[in-house]
C-alpha cells in the first residue's frame, strides 16, 4: 500500500498550481494532508473513487487536516479527545481491522518560542492518544510533525539550535516518540542520507540552495518494520513549501 502526505500551506491556493497532477500521478491508497487553511465547503475536491475525512480549525484560514483514502475505514476519529487540543484540526484517525493510520498536524513553537509550553503540552498529550492506539493495533502515523530529529535533517544544525523546531526539548520528544515502540522510516530505510528535506523557507532562495528541514515523517509501530518496502521524500515537486513524503508498506487491509 502506497501512503502520501504532504503540507500544501493552503489547499487551495496549490489547487491552482499542481495538486491534482500529484495526486493523480501517485495514485495512492492513503493522501494525507495538513495545513488545508480550509473551513468546510470552501473546496469541492473530484476525487473518484477516493473517500474524503476532513478535520478542520476554528480560526478561519488556519491549520487543519485532511485524508484521501481508496479504503473506507471501519471508524474514523477527530482530533485526540482533549478539548484543548482539538480546537485546530490537528489530527485524523482512520481504523482498519489491522492498523491505524493518523495524519497530524504538529503545532509550532513559533517565533521566540512563544508557543513551547504548549508545544510541550501537546507531545505528551498526543504521545498518549498514538499508544493508546498502538496497544490495540499497530499504527501509521504521517505529516508535519515540525521537528527536525537529528543534525543530519536540516542544513544549518547550528545556527538553529535556540530556534522553532529544531530545540533540545522539541527533539527530546521525537526521540521519546520513537523509544515508545516506533520508527522514523526514512532514517530506517536511509540511516546516512544527507540534503533530504521536505521543508525549505521562502526566503533566502532556500528551496534553490537545498537549505532545507526535515520536519515531515512517516513513523510506523516498530512491528509493521519487516512490512516497510519504501520511504522517500520528492523535493521537485512543488506548490507548496513542503514536499510530498511516501511510505510504501506491504499491508493487508483485514486479518
Amino acid at each position: 500500500m502506497k501512503f502520501i502526505s504532504w503540507n500544501v500551506n493552503g489547499l487551495r491556493a496549490v489547487m491552482k498550481k499542481n495538486f491534482m497532477e500529484v495526486f493523480d500521478a501517485f495514485d495512492a491508497d492513503f493522501f494525507c494532508l495538513q495545513e488545508t487553511k480550509l473551513q468546510a465547503g470552501q473546496i469541492d475536491m473530484p476525487l473518484k473513487a477516493y473517500h474524503q475525512y476532513w478535520n478542520y480549525a476554528e480560526k478561519k484560514g488556519y491549520s487543519g487536516t485532511a485524508i484521501f483514502t481508496k479504503h473506507e475505514p471501519q471508524h474514523v476519529t477527530y482530533g485526540i479527545g482533549q478539548a484543548e487540543h482539538d480546537q485546530e484540526g490537528r489530527v485524523i484517525t482512520l481504523e482498519y481491522p489491522n492498523f491505524f493510520v493518523v495524519t497530524c498536524y504538529t503545532p509550532n513553537s513559533q517565533n521566540e518560542l512563544k508557543r513551547l509550553d504548549y508545544r510541550m503540552e501537546w507531545e505528551d498529550a498526543f504521545l498518549s492518544y498514538i499508544n493508546q492506539l498502538d496497544a490495540q493495533k499497530p499504527v501509521i502515523l504521517c505529516g508535519d510533525l515540525n521537528v527536525a530529529h537529528q543534525e543530519i535533517d536540516l542544513k544549518n544544525p547550528k545556527t538553529n539550535q535556540k530556534n522553532a523546531g529544531f530545540t533540545i526539548e522539541e527533539r527530546q520528544k521525537f526521540t521519546t516518540l520513537l523509544e515508545n515502540g516506533y520508527i522514523d522510516t526514512y532514517r530506517a530505510l536511509h540511516p546516512e542520507q544527507t540534503g533530504a528535506y521536505s521543508w525549505w523557507s521562502y526566503r533566502f532562495n532556500a528551496r534553490k540552495n537545498n537549505a532545507g528541514w526535515r520536519i515531515d515523517y512517516f513513523v510506523i509501530s516498530e512491528r509493521l518494520r519487516p512490512q516497510l518496502q519504501e520511504a522517500n521524500l520528492y523535493p521537485q515537486l512543488l506548490g507548496s513549501d513542503h514536499c510530498p513524503i511516501e511510505a510504501t508498506l506491504d499491508l493487508e487491509l483485514n486479518p
